[in-house]
């Protein structure tokens, strides 16, 4: 069950820190208005990204005998998968939606709302969620329907971590919190991913296909 926690813990984290649209509405409400609207804004986030993990596990759950029969062939795709994320991330520039005017003074309830709807409408997620989860072989026979929620609660809470550490990071820095440093965190987010990936490749191929006794990284 521990490994279970910190996977969960680890995707919920990986899901929520490239800093796509709902981080930088995360960041400009912690700029704009304060370090706790921007925190409920991160938590609109990570109660959509617990939905998306509960429905991927509910889909996956179906088709768990064809997993676990093809266990290494689809960690090595989720491995693929999790690199071209990485990648779109290192490359992509998230400072470029960040408004420089304030917006409206909107109440905690209405931060949560809208972060909500704007993570939600985001479908491909489950994408990101499937390679996730074959790649960190999260979702197997073994483990019950209570297991699984239990994994999939600490994917919330790996959220709620990165909203709160990142919001409070934001919060103390605010002076010197500049468009380069976005852009300096994405490429480290970015870069982190593809070496999970990169990892998880060669320990995929070392291990199944050339039956080299390397010690699982993860």
């Amino acid at each position: 069950m521990l490994g279970l926690i910190i996977k969960g813990i680890v995707i919920g984290v990986l899901v929520s820190a490239p800093m796509g649209p709902i981080g930088m509405l995360c960041i400009q409400r912690t700029l704009n208005k304060g370090r706790w609207h921007g925190f409920v804004t991160g938590l609109g986030a990570a109660l959509s990204d617990v939905i998306y993990a509960a429905l991927t596990c509910l889909g996956m759950g179906v088709v768990v005998n064809f997993v676990e029969a093809n266990q290494a062939p689809l960690q090595l795709i989720g491995s693929i998968v999790l690199g071209l994320f990485g990648y779109y991330i290192f490359q992509s520039n998230p400072t470029r939606n960040l408004k420089k005017q304030k917006e409206k003074k909107l109440s905690y309830t209405q931060d949560f709302i809208t972060a909500f709807l704007l993570t939600f409408s985001n479908v491909l997620i489950v994408l990101l969620y499937i390679g996730l989860f074959a790649r960190f072989g999260f979702i197997l026979p073994e483990h019950s329907i209570w297991m699984s929620l239990g994994g999939i609660s600490f994917i919330g809470v790996g959220a709620v971590l990165w909203w709160f550490g990142i919001t409070y990071i934001v919060a103390k820095l605010k002076k010197w919190f500049n468009v380069r440093g976005i852009w300096v965190l994405n490429k480290v987010v970015g870069t982190v991913i593809i070496a999970l990936a990169v990892i998880g490749a060669l320990s995929v191929l070392l291990t199944s296909y050339f039956h080299l006794p390397l010690l699982q990284i993860y």
